[in-house]
């Protein structure tokens, strides 16, 4: 395959490369903001599944970023891969700034209080995913499901970070709908000149410099040295 690796990454580049990319963070937002600018379409349709994929990465809903992000943008009528990229906002370095905020802020909304940081929050995270595990391979097993872990954290951290990533999930996704719009234009009018350039010295060079194109345009002599 054309765009297959030479040499497959093992299991701990996969795990390292998805906390840190082998080119950094900055290098992977300028990708990003490359793929963003080079997309074929309007504007505003890009500035709005920039809009989406930025609120989803608002929220807890990982594992269906990418599903949401493209669901919102259809709604939307943005621009799908625009929504897929904007994701990216929700990296390793921003998802637990996004997520204890987030958890405070629903906390406060709903009226509840925890006790909890960082570490828990993954923790959380993790044993939910466990028990759902769990709770699956049950179907097959004569194992019992088990919910208690899960009841607490849906009332602990799902719910409150889903409440309360919806107002600055809303409020930064309009920034970057607002900064995208003429980011975008702009760049599109420039390669519009570009390529308008690059044709312009394609057909002065098939037809000639203005030198070659006055001599052809002057009256031949008919060797004689009168006119014809």
């Amino acid at each position: 395959m054309v765009f297959k690796r030479r040499e497959k990454r093992t299991y701990t580049q996969l795990l390292t490369e998805s906390v840190y990319p082998r080119g950094g963070w900055r290098r992977a937002a300028y990708y990003v903001q490359h793929r963003l600018q080079r997309l074929p379409d309007e504007p505003h349709r890009i500035a709005r599944g920039v809009f989406a994929g930025v609120f989803i990465s608002f929220t807890p809903l990982f594992g269906f970023h990418f599903l949401g992000a493209a669901l919102i943008a259809w709604i939307l009528r943005g621009n799908i891969l625009a929504a897929l990229l904007a994701t990216f906002v929700g990296n390793p370095l921003t998802t637990p700034i996004i997520a204890v905020s987030s958890i405070e802020l629903g906390h406060w909304i709903l009226g509840t209080t925890a006790h909890f940081n960082l570490m828990t929050v993954f923790e959380s995270f993790t044993s939910a995913g466990q028990e759902i595990t769990h709770n699956l391979l049950a179907i097959f097993t004569t194992e019992p499901t088990r919910w208690h872990k899960l009841g607490a954290f849906f009332q602990t951290i799902f719910l409150p970070y889903l409440v309360g990533g919806i107002l600055p999930g809303i409020l930064v996704s309009f920034v970057f709908y607002y900064l995208t719009i003429p980011v975008i234009r702009a760049y599109q009018l420039l390669r519009a000149k570009q390529a308008g350039e690059r044709k312009r010295r394609r057909l002065h060079a098939k037809h000639g410099g203005p030198a070659e194109m006055r001599t052809a345009l002057l009256p031949q002599d008919d060797g004689a040295g009168g006119k014809p």
